[in-house]
């Protein structure tokens, strides 16, 4: 029987690299995003590999819509069997201009988007006695401070806070919640001159990461997909760090 795994924010990035590991490890790919062409494109290069995929669209900012995929998925498929919880957004913006309106943005996506995808799934995973779920929080969240996002830093400490909480509720119905927290990683985000590094200061990143180089999104995806699997069995609960050794590197 396929496993089915659903991600959110698979049209680019590390989702789309997630999308792409599952795909090649023989699961049935639900990727979702709110960019269509992007994710139908996703869609087309998992087919293209022999692998099983298809396209939702979902603005994880909407109960109705994150309900619908779920209720749609378990219909045609059955359980979903692993949740990436994926989608997210970083802006930059000073403390003086961090809106009661752009703050709860961030953590509507960021963070409570997350839940609302969790959350209808869970029913299904309980009655089958089995699932995963993995949630993308950041170094951002878990070690360091970034100036001018700290709204992003604090959505992405909940995210630690949610993976705790949800993988002792859940551990008794057979379900794991882990997370990843990645490093500087070659997305667009990272990318953007307005709201990140910028290419220039990507590529500088690499003097100070112990292993000389920024990492790319499938080096996460490979670590989305062990959590996910019945190698990690025995683990639940565990934020997983993969920066290229820039935590333990800087001091």
């Amino acid at each position: 029987m396929t496993a089915t795994v659903l991600i959110t924010g698979a049209g680019i990035g590390i989702g789309r690299a997630a999308a792409v590991a599952f795909g090649r490890a023989g699961y049935r790919v639900i990727v979702t995003d709110v960019l269509a062409r992007e994710g139908e494109a996703v869609v087309a290069e998992i087919g293209a590999a022999g692998g099983e995929a298809e396209f939702h669209a979902l603005d994880v900012t909407s109960t109705p819509q994150a309900e619908a995929v779920v209720r749609d998925v378990e219909a045609r498929h059955g359980a979903i069997d692993v949740i990436v919880a994926n989608a997210g957004i970083a802006h930059k913006v000073p403390l003086a201009e961090l809106t009661d309106a752009k703050w709860d943005h961030t953590f509507d996506v960021d963070l409570k988007g997350m839940v609302r995808v969790i959350r209808p799934a869970v029913p299904g995973m309980r009655a089958r006695g089995h699932g995963a779920i993995v949630c993308l929080s950041s170094i951002m969240g878990i070690a360091y401070g970034w100036d001018e996002h700290v709204h992003y830093s604090s959505a992405k400490a909940g995210v630690v806070g949610l993976v705790r909480g949800l993988a002792v509720e859940l551990a008794k119905s057979g379900i794991r919640v882990n997370g990843v927290a990645p490093g500087y990683i070659r997305t667009a985000q990272l990318l953007s001159e307005d709201h990140s590094l910028g290419p220039v200061g990507a590529e500088a990143a690499g003097a100070f990461i112990p292993m000389g180089r920024i990492g790319e999104p499938d080096e996460i995806a490979d670590v989305v997909l062990f959590l996910a699997s019945n190698a990690a069995r025995y683990m639940t609960g565990q934020i997983v760090v993969v920066d290229g050794g820039l935590l333990v590197g800087r001091y």
